[in-house]
């Protein structure tokens, strides 16, 4: 190619110029060191995150072309380096439902669906996991493995519940765990050393030995939680006492889902916090809010240097998040603004 070969010759002539400059030089002459080259800064990393998706209703048959059932608003996951939604729904065909009233379950296509929009890793720490017993449990684990999905917040036993996915982007170590909050069944599910379910906030030494574990292997620590109230804009106190938690055993973030609508979000110390993302594929209308969003979070090396959060809307057709028009995201914007007040947390970290 020309370039390559014009680059060949210059290098060349450089380096008989250079030889040409060394033979001409004074004898004793001083010599000048070249100047230290200065460290890189830190390379640019964005995080996404999205809230409860399942298949159920009228989004299920959104998995009958897996590639497109989150409709536009994959650019915006995909863009992300790393992107996480609450995966809220049994992937199972077998297992007996379990005492509680609302049960999900959806094809091993649901894992297709995640990939297709650029999701990185899910979390199935919540109050549907176990819709199907530990059978359903079981099978929602293998799907994932099958189909290339990391799943955190539960498995086989506390040990594989509580353990984080770890992946390394431009040199940065993330570290990414899920637990839940949800009363519901919550002593019956959890995971224990020697039974399958769910890493619960209320076993809270393990949570915590889990999130310092995490901080030792990596420079960055992502704490995913399905908590809060349903239909409440505010965080319950077990909530923020439990993100007090995750911060001073080193979390970076905090984020949350569950309440079927939007909560508020800010700075606990040096560490961010996002109270509630809200539904984000939802399977019938009759939620308490539509709005919803991406919350995009931007690293420099494994410090956050800037939160964002971009509006979206659930459609009442198909229960599929779409990006917010004009009016809507200046709308929804505003009010998610608002919705700091009651968090308790402050607009800026910590100096």
């Amino acid at each position: 190619m020309k370039w390559a070969r014009s680059f060949v010759a210059l290098a060349a002539t450089l380096t008989v110029t250079a030889c040409d400059a060394a033979r001409t030089a004074p004898a004793g002459a001083p010599t000048r060191s070249a100047p230290a080259a200065s460290p890189s800064p830190p390379a640019e990393i964005t995080l996404a995150f999205a809230g409860d998706v399942h298949f159920a209703g009228r989004t299920a048959d959104l998995l009958d072309d897996p590639a497109t059932a989150f409709g536009a608003i994959s650019s915006t996951l995909s863009a992300a380096d790393l992107a996480m939604v609450n995966l809220e729904t049994a992937v199972t065909t077998g297992g007996a439902p379990e005492p509680k009233e609302f049960h999900f379950r959806a094809p091993a296509r649901a894992y297709d669906a995640v990939k297709a929009a650029g999701v990185d890793v899910v979390s199935i720490a919540n109050n549907h996991a176990l819709d199907y017993g530990r059978t359903g449990l079981a099978d929602t684990v293998a799907a994932a493995r099958a189909a290339g999905v990391p799943a955190v917040g539960a498995g086989a036993d506390a040990a594989a519940a509580y353990r984080p996915w770890i992946t390394e982007i431009r040199r940065t170590r993330i570290a990414v765990l899920g637990f839940s909050q949800v009363a519901e069944l919550w002593s019956e599910w959890r995971a224990t050393d020697s039974q399958a379910g769910i890493a619960m906030t209320r076993d809270l030494p393990r949570a915590v030995a889990a999130v310092r574990d995490a901080r030792r292997q990596a420079d960055v620590v992502v704490v995913y939680v399905h908590w809060g109230t349903e239909g409440e804009a505010c965080p319950p106190a077990e909530a923020r006492a439990f993100a007090t938690e995750m911060a001073e055993a080193g979390a970076t973030m905090v984020v949350g889902t569950h309440a079927h609508l939007l909560l508020g979000d800010g700075w606990l110390g040096k560490t961010f916090v996002q109270y509630g993302l809200g539904n984000f594929v939802w399977w019938r209308d009759d939620a308490y809010s539509n709005d919803t969003g991406i919350l995009r979070v931007t690293l420099h090396g494994p410090a956050i240097s800037k939160t964002e959060f971009v509006p979206a809307t659930i459609s009442r057709r198909t229960g599929r998040p779409e990006p917010a028009d004009r009016e809507n995201a200046a709308r929804i914007r505003q009010e998610y603004a608002g919705l700091r007040a009651c968090t308790e947390l402050a607009a800026s970290p910590a100096p």
